[in-house]
């Protein structure tokens, strides 16, 4: 048998194995394509990452792509950034922010960071936060702006990390967004601001703050 033969029946037996009925099956075959890495599998595995219904393995398919050279990943994973699949965006964009490659942030679009799928954006504002260069993070942040408010408090609560992540250069368009007509912007945009100011303390805590400072601007003065 040939390298390529032995190799082609590799991609093969990852291939079979990563379709099984059993999520366990899929799991270690992710496993064993990291522990054991080759480039023949990389395509493989982003396949996968489109349809995987399984958290864990999902995980896992993230894990063994970062095992891989990341000039032959990223390049095979920034087209999947335009999918009309939205597991296939979200997946792309974690497996993306965890190889941390710059290579990848020019591909992270206003459109990814407003996508109307939640994980597809959640992801995103987090790859980017994470791959931005400096000179560039006060724009990203009015893009993020626009997302203030959004969702529920796990999602809001994402949107704020990727705040603190970006730092100073963020403050500009969070105090811009706590001073919006809708409470509710205003509201997550101060929580941010103290996410940002204090790290270590719990976004319920700040969220619950934020909403006494908007309560007690709103109220009217004694007097009046």
């Amino acid at each position: 048998m040939t390298d390529d033969d032995r190799e082609s029946a590799a991609v093969g037996q990852l291939s079979a194995a990563l379709t099984a009925e059993s999520a366990s099956t899929r799991l270690q075959a992710a496993m064993t394509a990291g522990t054991h890495p080759r480039t023949a599998y990389v395509p493989v595995l982003i396949a996968q990452c489109r349809t995987e219904p399984d958290f864990s393995v999902r995980e896992t398919l993230t894990w063994a792509l970062t095992r891989h050279d990341p000039q032959v990943t990223v390049e095979l994973l920034l087209p999947e950034l335009g999918s009309t699949t939205a597991q296939a965006r979200s997946q792309a964009l974690h497996s993306l922010s965890k190889i941390g490659d710059p290579r990848a942030w020019p591909a992270i679009t206003t459109a990814l960071l407003t996508d109307d799928d939640t994980e597809v954006a959640r992801a995103a504002w987090r790859t980017a936060a994470g791959l931005v260069p400096d000179d560039e993070k006060g724009r990203l942040a009015e893009v993020l702006s626009t997302q203030f408010a959004r969702g529920d408090r796990d999602l809001q609560r994402s949107l704020s990390r990727a705040f603190a992540v970006l730092g100073a250069p963020a403050t500009a368009a969070v105090e811009k967004a706590a001073t919006y007509p809708a409470p509710e912007v205003r509201i997550h945009a101060i929580a941010t601001a103290h996410v940002m100011e204090n790290p270590d303390d719990g976004f319920d805590a700040a969220v619950a703050e934020a909403q006494r400072i908007v309560a007690l601007r709103a109220a009217p003065r004694t007097g009046e």
